[in-house]
C-alpha cells in the first residue's frame, strides 16, 4: 500500500497543498475550516509528514540537546541528574520535542560537541554542570542556538539559567546546627569551580559570621568518595569538631561511613547536615537531616524557557532561582 502523500491530503481536504502544508507547519494563516478539513484528510488518510522535508522548510529538528560536563558514571549515579533530567523530560513530552543527551568533559569533546551542536541538528540546548569559565554557553548563543543552563556558571552571565537557592539552604543548615548547640561546624564544600560549590560554601561562612565558630573547610566533587575523604582529612586536623555540613547527599553518606569507623556518633558526638533530600537520605542510618531543593522543578523549568527561547517569545524571567529548606531527620 503506497505512503498517503500532501496532494492527496490536499485533495480530500479540498484545498491547495500550500494550505496543507501551512496546518501541519503551525502556521497561524489558515482559516479554522480549512484547517479543520486538512485534519480530519489528515486522520482519515493516515498521512505522516516527512520529517526531512519539514526540517528543511521550517529549519526544525524538534530535537533539544541536554549536554552534561560530567563523566557517564556520575550522570547515572548521582540522583541530582536523575531527577533533573526527569523534569526536562516530562516538560518537553508536552511539546513533541525530542531530548537527546551528550555528556562531554575534555576540551576536544566539548569541542566536537560543540560543532554538533551549531550545525542545525538542534533547536536549543541545556547545560548542566558546567565547571570554571566554559565556553561553550556563549558560543552557542553567538551561533544563534537556544540555550539554558542549569545552575549559575562561574565567571559566567549567561542570558538564562535555572538554580537553587543554595547560599540561603547552606545558612539554613548551619543555622540549624549553631540552634542545637554545636560550636565546632566543619564544612564538606563542593568543587569551587561551580557556582553550587561557591555558593553552598558562602552560605555556610555567612551563618558562621555572626557566631564565633571557627571556620573549618573540606573539599569534595559531591561524590561519597570524596565526602569520605575530605571526612577523614577533617577529623585529622580538626579532632574537636561536633557537626558537619556537607555540600551534597552523596558526600554526607560518605562523612558518615567514615565517621562510624573513626567510632564517632552521629548526631551524639558530631551531628550531620546534607544537601539535596535524596532518596539516599532517607536510608542512612541514622536518615539524614539535609536542605531539599526541587530537582524536577529545576529540570521543568529549564525546558519551559528552552521552548519559550526556541518560539521566539520574549522572556520576562530569564533567571529563576527556586527555593530550598530544611528537612530535619535524626542525624541532626
Amino acid at each position: 500500500m503506497n505512503r498517503p502523500t500532501l496532494e492527496a491530503v490536499a485533495a480530500r481536504a479540498g484545498v491547495g497543498r500550500g494550505t496543507v502544508s501551512r496546518v501541519i507547519n503551525g502556521s497561524p494563516n489558515v482559516s479554522a475550516k480549512a484547517r479543520a478539513a486538512v485534519r480530519q484528510a489528515i486522520d482519515e488518510l493516515g498521512y505522516i509528514p516527512n520529517r526531512a522535508a519539514r526540517t528543511l522548510v521550517t529549519r526544525r529538528t524538534d530535537t533539544v540537546a541536554l549536554v552534561v560536563s560530567e563523566s557517564e558514571l556520575r550522570v547515572f549515579d548521582e540522583p541530582y541528574f536523575a531527577g533533573t533530567i526527569r523534569g526536562i523530560g516530562s516538560a518537553l513530552a508536552e511539546t513533541g520535542l525530542q531530548l537527546i543527551l551528550a555528556m562531554a568533559q575534555s576540551p576536544e569533546e566539548h569541542e566536537r560537541l560543540e560543532h554538533y551542536l551549531t550545525g542545525q541538528h538542534v533547536d536549543g540546548v541545556l547545560l548542566l554542570s558546567l565547571h570554571g569559565a566554559d565556553p561553550l554557553p556563549g558560543r552557542l548563543e553567538e551561533m544563534g542556538v537556544p540555550t539554558v543552563l542549569g545552575g549559575r556558571p562561574v565567571g559566567l552571565d549567561p542570558y538564562s539559567y535555572v538554580d537553587m537557592d543554595n547560599r540561603g539552604g547552606a545558612r539554613q543548615a548551619v543555622k540549624h546546627l549553631l540552634g542545637i548547640g554545636r560550636t565546632r561546624i566543619a564544612t564538606i564544600a563542593g568543587p569551587q569551580d561551580m557556582g553550587v560549590g561557591v555558593d553552598r560554601l558562602a552560605g555556610y561562612r555567612d551563618a558562621l559570621l555572626a557566631s564565633n565558630a571557627p571556620d573549618l573547610v573540606a573539599y569534595g566533587d559531591f561524590s561519597e568518595e570524596s565526602g569520605a575523604a575530605a571526612m577523614r582529612a577533617l577529623l585529622a586536623g580538626h579532632p574537636g569538631l561536633d557537626a558537619v555540613f556537607a555540600a551534597s547527599d552523596l558526600m554526607a553518606v560518605g562523612a558518615l561511613r567514615e565517621l562510624k569507623a573513626a567510632g564517632r556518633r552521629v548526631p551524639g558526638d558530631i551531628a550531620l547536615v546534607g544537601f539535596e533530600d535524596s532518596k539516599a537520605a532517607l536510608h542512612t542510618d541514622p536518615p539524614l537531616t539535609t536542605v531539599h531543593q526541587p530537582t524536577e522543578q529545576m529540570g521543568r523549568q529549564m525546558a519551559h524557557l528552552l521552548v519559550a527561547r526556541i518560539n521566539g517569545e520574549e522572556l520576562s524571567q530569564p533567571v529563576v532561582i527556586l527555593d530550598t529548606h530544611l528537612v530535619r531527620r535524626a542525624s541532626a
